[in-house]
């Protein structure tokens, strides 16, 4: 399997299909789901997962490719209603194979996650906490007790600690955190299900009352690493020598961590391919948006979550370090037809793998970006991909949409009155 697939995009939807049925191996079934997957999710099967449900709201699904991670070739689902994200990716994941051995390197530095439970109306904030910590293992027994499956499976809770926040707007609090390890489930119902059960124990242990008893999605205990080395050679373009885009990049960078209005749009761009393949895949992406900006304002100021250096070689050297909480299990992932297709495309096996892959997806799509940003400028690519939607929208309709889209890309004059006008010629 090889996700190099010169000429993806020339190629029209059906023999797309075919090709990833062959690559990925899907059955008729499977590949008709695809083919039809505007209406995959049935009214029923809607009506179950959410509620007061009128209709579906569809999304394109799209597949990245070229990317390589850890030695291994990935076709990558990407869902998401922006044009130019996805031939964005699998650009700059053709660019980081071909130009380091084994493509994009990620490995997860830690896979926890945290439940929190607040304790207020403390009679003895300190020795609340003392008396919390002493009884750690009893604790984290009866939460495991919450979840006999997931400990089964090698998960479960793993620590506990307990945080005085001695001055708030309501008086002293103590936050009892529980670690877990949920394994391969993204974790939100474990986690909540076992901050929940030890509640009378902490009450009772403390003396206070229980209030908020949810996961955090600051997932700081989740954190992924993906990085990647490109040579200079790769990187030129007709107008520009790769030393220089090599240097424009890392002044891309410096101004992303010098200043946090830049950092927020930098964040962003990293975000465009990570939101896109948790929702192909049923993920819940504001969990993974939320413990992203947070992470990037864990010491008190908004930072990149992406670094790009030059390395002794010369080489251009990016990193990415953020949580990636991601499920292959529960939820959405294992209730939406089309997103147990995107999983099975993808071909992880584990949450850790899935968390890994995502991580380089979003390291490809920032190079991507901070490229076109730095060289030519976001708006060539972007909005010569975007003319197809504003032809669209002036109402052309089957080859029409080419050709006026194609016409105001030669122009450089995309919007929707020339695009009538443009129509108007073509039906005239």
């Amino acid at each position: 399997m090889t996700s190099r697939i010169p000429g993806f995009f020339k190629l029209d939807v059906p023999d797309r299909v075919v090709r990833i049925r062959e690559i990925a191996g899907l059955t008729d079934e499977e590949t008709q789901l695809l083919a039809a997957s505007f209406g995959a999710l049935e009214q029923d099967r809607a009506d179950r997962m959410v509620e007061n449900v009128v209709g579906v709201m569809g999304v394109p699904l799209g597949i990245a490719v070229n990317f390589l991670v850890n030695g291994r070739d990935y076709l990558i689902p990407m869902a998401i209603e922006e044009p130019s994200v996805i031939a964005a990716a699998s650009n700059a994941a053709r660019i980081m194979r071909d130009a380091s051995h084994g493509g994009i390197s990620a490995h997860y530095v830690s896979a926890m996650m945290i439940g929190q439970v607040q304790l207020v109306k403390l009679p003895d904030p300190v020795a609340a906490r003392e008396a919390v910590l002493a009884a750690r293992d009893a604790v984290l027994a009866e939460a495991n007790a919450a979840d006999p499956i997931l400990v089964r499976l090698g998960g479960g809770a793993r620590d506990l600690e307990a945080r005085l926040l001695p001055e708030t707007p309501a008086g002293p609090m103590l936050i009892v955190h529980l670690i877990v390890d949920t394994k391969d489930a993204m974790g939100a119902n474990a986690v909540n299900t076992m901050a929940e059960t030890v509640t009378p124990t902490l009450e009772r242990l403390t003396g206070g009352q229980v209030r908020l008893r949810i996961l955090s999605n600051l997932a700081d205990r989740r954190v992924v690493q993906a990085s990647v080395a490109i040579a200079e050679a790769h990187l030129g373009t007709d107008e520009f020598a790769g030393a220089d885009v090599a240097e424009r990049i890392v002044e891309a960078y410096a101004f992303a961590a010098a200043d946090p209005y830049r950092a927020a749009t930098h964040n962003k761009g990293i975000m465009n391919g990570m939101d896109a393949v948790a929702l192909a895949t049923g993920n819940d992406w504001r969990a993974l948006e939320a413990g992203a900006h947070a992470y990037a304002a864990r010491d008190g100021r908004y930072r990149p979550l992406s670094a790009w250096t030059r390395d002794g070689k010369g080489h251009l050297v990016g990193t990415l370090e953020m949580p990636v909480v991601l499920g292959l299990v529960g939820g959405a992932t294992r209730t939406h037809p089309t997103a147990q297709l995107a999983v099975k495309v993808l071909g992880v096996q584990t949450a850790a793998e899935f968390g890994e892959v995502v991580a380089a997806v979003g390291l490809a799509q920032n190079f991507a970006a901070l490229k076109a940003l730095s060289t030519e400028g976001i708006q060539r690519g972007h909005m010569a991909l975007h003319a197809r939607n504003v032809a669209m929208s002036a109402g052309a309709e089957g080859e029409q949409v080419d050709r006026v889209a194609a016409q105001m890309v030669a122009e450089r004059a995309i919007n929707i009155a020339r695009a009538k006008e443009i129509l108007e010629t073509l039906t005239a």
